[in-house]
């Protein structure tokens, strides 16, 4: 699963060179990271909506939409799918409950 995050974060981290002209995402990239929050927040209530909407297939494209947007934040912030990963790895074992008391102590 891993392997296509990696290939699309390397796609990313390329088109911070990219001519915004030619490229959608470094189009994202020089408008600001307000710009990719914002498409962000779009990707989120279209994820909603489809899921409320009770359409698997576009809850599908959507959280891909979302994803992708995601990657994109990551990429601007300088992490790295893999930076998620681990913490998702870190957490893996825990109840919920455990984790969220675990970050309210720090």
């Amino acid at each position: 699963m891993s392997d296509i995050l990696k290939q699309l974060a390397d796609v990313l981290e390329d088109r911070k060179q990219a001519d915004p002209d030619s490229s959608y995402v470094a189009r994202l990239y020089d408008k600001g990271l307000d710009a990719i929050l914002k498409k962000i927040g779009e990707e989120a209530t279209e994820t909603v909506m489809a899921a409320k909407d009770g359409e698997k297939d576009k809850v599908v494209y959507e959280v891909a939409d979302l994803w992708f947007h995601t990657l994109v934040l990551l990429s601007q912030q300088g992490l790295h799918p893999d930076d998620v990963l681990a913490e998702l790895q870190r957490r893996f074992g825990l109840s919920g409950i455990e984790e969220k008391a675990s970050r309210s102590k720090s």
